[in-house]
């Protein structure tokens, strides 16, 4: 059976939301961020990212991990890739030119548009996009963003979805990175139809199942 290690509040989401597209049954191990505890190398402490037990299985104490029958993966964009071409369907290249189309949308968010959204989250997270400070600091992330984002506008004017014009796993990947930045409007106000887009997304059955249960977790 698959393994997932992890907590739905980390970028487990992202396997987590492919998991509920495919319908596939997996036992959810909670790892927790290290980070989150006082002290992660208490003896009763949760098990977590600093864990010996969890770095046998991902030396670099990450999340998530998975364990596909002893196919151990722990970089969660090539856990979708690789379950998504697994079980077929929908959401898998059909060819090998789609193939490196999702390859490329999950790349680019990856390298074009993470980090700086990271910065958004982190902010909208300790509260600071509430104060002038965060703002001014969102709107300078934003700045950085507008090129790959203009990118994205382009692309989903003419486009409902990243690949295909059919929800795929290039969407679940991409549209996770995109969201770290969700909390700054005026970002979306600005590419609309990437906004669009990521509502679109954001409103199927899997993405609301995964989401529930991400509000629903207790650390």
């Amino acid at each position: 059976m698959l393994k997932i290690y992890g907590v739905y509040k980390s970028r487990a989401t992202r396997i987590l939301w492919l998991a509920e597209e495919l319908g596939l049954s997996f036992e959810l191990v909670p790892v927790l961020q290290a980070y989150k505890l006082a002290d992660p190398m208490a003896p009763d402490a949760k098990l977590n990212t600093r864990s010996p037990d969890f770095l046998k299985v991902n030396p670099m104490g990450s999340i998530p991990t998975i364990d596909d029958d002893g196919l151990v993966l722990n970089e969660s964009l090539a856990q979708t890739l690789y379950l998504a071409k697994k079980h077929g369907g929908p959401l898998a290249p059909k060819d090998i030119a789609e193939e490196a189309q999702m390859q490329q949308w999950t790349l680019f968010g990856a390298t074009s548009i993470e980090t700086e959204a990271l910065k958004i989250s982190q902010a909208n997270n300790e509260g600071r996009l509430s104060c002038d400070a965060g703002q001014a600091e969102a709107k300078v992330v934003a700045r950085i963003l507008a090129r790959p984002f203009g990118v994205l506008e382009q692309h989903f004017a003419a486009h409902d979805y990243a690949v295909g014009d059919r929800f795929t796993v290039a969407d679940i990947n991409l549209g996770e990175i995109v969201r770290y930045a969700q909390a700054y409007q005026p970002l979306f106000d600005a590419h609309p139809k990437t906004g669009e887009w990521l509502k679109r997304i954001q409103d199927r059955p899997g993405f609301k199942a995964m989401w529930q249960k991400r509000l629903a977790e207790v650390e």
